[in-house]
């Protein structure tokens, strides 16, 4: 109930006398959502998402290196940081909303790093060389995912505060 009773505020009545009844058609139209509250949710809820999507983005790259995957992706266009979604929101709505942040230029920086490491995985993985895709994945490139989730999460904890 915590939960509603601050994302909701409903206008207070008391409920001593049958002349001070809740009048749920009364009051259902005051229920307002509080502007500064609704603003921090809806922004973790964006970096929620920034997450899953790069989670999701990392578990097909890992597929397509393991050969678990048929999917067959353009070492020049996994470079390009902002072509994915996460990139997207971060070169667009994140930036307008949580550029201000010392987090979020190292994030940007990080995750181009990350799609750097990611097209090396690939271009290896094309060639033929099993080894040194897996090598480059399972090092720089995990550690660069690694920080971007970090740096999404330190987001998500500041942009509250």
């Amino acid at each position: 109930m915590g939960f509603f009773s601050r994302l909701l505020r409903a206008r207070e009545q008391a409920r001593s006398g049958p002349e001070a009844q809740w009048d749920q058609e009364d009051n259902a139209s005051e229920l307002v959502l509080d502007a500064e509250y609704a603003d921090h949710l809806a922004m973790e809820m964006e970096i929620d998402a920034g997450l899953a999507l790069h989670e999701r983005w990392r578990a097909r790259l890992e597929d397509m290196a393991m050969g678990r995957s048929q999917e067959v992706m353009r070492p020049e266009l996994v470079c390009l940081d902002h072509r994915c979604r996460l990139g997207r929101w971060l070169h667009g709505a994140g930036h307008a909303r949580l550029g201000h942040h010392t987090a979020f230029g190292m994030l940007v920086a990080r995750h181009k790093y990350f799609h750097q490491q990611a097209a090396l995985v690939v271009s290896l993985f094309q060639d033929g060389d099993l080894a040194q895709s897996h090598k480059v994945l399972n090092g720089s490139c995990r550690h660069a995912s690694n920080q971007v989730v970090l740096l999404l999460k330190e987001l998500k904890n500041s942009a509250v505060r």
